[in-house]
């Protein structure tokens, strides 16, 4: 039976329509992987020993949550579960489904276990799309163990389905493919001569296979349909079709840009976008950061050089900056990209135009630097923890003033055994009435006082 072969009869008076012959399918749904052995990447999940491959090889599978980017092998994976389980097949698109859909396909799977004891897998892709009261309508079914529930989304499954599904299911991140996993297939379809374009008289360049295994940004559907669009499209001379880096240009429908991951594009780009938000150029942040995301840098990577921004270069002179940089972190996670570029974007442009005190980063710098020169101190006895028994026989506490009994919440004490000036705040932004208060307060911390 096909993994997503309809379960109900059609009627003898409906015409049945003719399969697509194999050759009409796309490239990538024709290489995909038939079993185990064929997979490439996901070592973390699918390798020897890994707890995933044992229960599909033991065909003792539990419902799965597979989430991840487009073009990983969550749908492939379904297939390889399907093809191990003795049972039938459901699928249901979370887009276009509701709730009945989804209880005639629960009712389907309890008739066949009343009837033959089979047992029924639901397939259900984008399975963050069905709300609160549909994935309620699975918590029964799921809960007795069948149907066995794959469920597919490229959300993060802890943010967009439900605690009670989350914890009676297997969850399994599949990660982007490297672009050496990429090339490895992308050579497999070249020489496969029955699913792939191994009939076809075709010479691809090197330089051009790995172009596309990097632009596809681990998206190995992406990177096989490409391949085959190029092929297919592009002219033969002398009897034989030579693809290039241009003719994948076009295919994939994106130029190359100068940004090796590894190299010195890669850390010359990331170092203009840092110093462009430093310098307070919104304009020059956002080219460089609309650079690596064409590219295809990691998201995640750009994010984190936000954030230390915000705290390095804005500090308490706008202590939101780095609160609105920590937002686009958790953003990106949840939901993704192409849609994270946004509050990328928000993000570099509040961190470019915050105004900048890096008094933070030099008062730790400084700190720092005395300690690792041997200047430590001890920590003073009104200071020292005073709560175990026999501590006030050390004199632990004796004399340490409680700073909410005073006027303002201050009251004036040693808090080191000598004096020195760490965190200098500047006049500019919040850290300007920072600077003001610790004025107020007596306390000499600034080069004013």
């Amino acid at each position: 039976m096909d993994l997503f072969e309809s379960a109900s009869k059609r009627s003898s008076s409906t015409p049945v329509q003719q399969p697509t012959p194999a050759a009409q399918e796309p490239l990538a749904v024709r290489m995909r992987s038939k079993d185990l052995t064929e997979v490439v990447g996901q070592e973390h999940l699918l390798a020897e020993g890994k707890l995933l491959r044992r229960a599909i090889e033991a065909d003792r599978i539990t419902s799965v949550i597979l989430y991840g980017p487009p073009g990983v092998g969550k749908t492939t994976l379904a297939h390889i579960i399907a093809a191990r389980t003795r049972g039938h097949v459901e699928r249901l698109n979370a887009t276009s489904s509701g709730v009945a859909e989804l209880r005639e396909a629960l009712a389907r799977a309890r008739e066949r276990l009343r009837l033959d004891g089979s047992r029924t897998i639901l397939f259900i892709d984008e399975i963050h799309r069905f709300n609160k009261a549909q994935q309620d309508v699975l918590m029964p079914d799921v809960e007795s163990g069948n149907p066995i529930l794959i469920g597919a989304t490229t959300f993060n499954p802890f943010f967009a389905v439900q605690p009670a599904l989350i914890s009676r299911s297997l969850v399994c991140e599949l990660k982007p493919l490297a672009v050496e996993e990429i090339l490895r297939l992308l050579h497999r379809a070249l020489k496969d001569s029955e699913r792939g374009l191994g009939q076809l008289p075709l010479d691809a360049d090197d330089e051009a296979l790995r172009y596309l295994a990097e632009a596809c940004d681990g998206d190995a559907r992406r990177a096989l349909n490409a391949l085959e669009l190029a092929a297919l499209t592009t002219p033969s001379a002398d009897g034989r079709i030579h693809l290039t880096r241009g003719a994948i240009e076009e295919s994939i429908q994106k130029k190359a840009v100068v940004y090796d991951s590894d190299q010195d594009a890669h850390y010359d780009t990331i170092s203009a976008f840092i110093k462009s938000m430093r310098g307070s150029d919104p304009d020059a942040a956002l080219y460089w950061l609309a650079k690596m995301l064409y590219a295809g840098e990691d998201p995640r990577f750009i994010v984190r050089r936000i954030v230390i921004c915000a705290s390095e270069d804005v500090g308490n002179a706008d202590p939101q900056a780095l609160v609105v940089a920590t937002a686009a972190m958790q953003a990106i996670e949840f939901v993704g990209m192409p849609e994270g570029r946004i509050p990328l974007a928000q993000a570099t442009v509040y961190v470019a135009c915050a105004p900048k005190s890096n008094a933070s980063y030099l008062g730790i710098e400084k700190a720092t630097a005395d300690i690792k020169a041997g200047r430590t101190m001890e920590v003073p006895k009104p200071l020292k923890d005073a709560h175990y028994s026999g501590a006030k026989k050390l004199g632990h506490g004796e004399g340490y003033e409680y700073a909410h009994d005073h006027p303002n919440h201050y009251v004036e004490q040693a808090y080191t055994p000598e004096k020195r000036i760490y965190y200098e705040p500047t006049d500019l932004g919040y850290e300007k009435q920072i600077k003001e208060w610790l004025r107020r307060l007596k306390r000499p911390h600034s080069k004013d006082e």
